[in-house]
């Protein structure tokens, strides 16, 4: 039973690393959808960030 502290810790800071880097992703395409010179990339970057935060409908 002592290592389930420690086994939800590092639960803890594995989620938490995992949306940091979803995040950092998310704020990455918006930037280049928004800032990109071409707009086949800007195209391409908001194709992408329409993937990225899709949501499933509730079934």
């Amino acid at each position: 039973m002592p290592a389930l502290p420690a086994l939800l810790s590092d639960a803890t800071v594995l989620a938490a690393a995992t949306g940091f880097s979803y995040s950092v992703t998310l704020l990455g395409v918006a930037l280049v959808s928004v800032v990109s010179r071409t707009p086949a990339r800007r195209r391409d970057a908001r194709a992408t960030l329409t993937i990225l935060v899709r949501r499933r409908s509730r079934e």
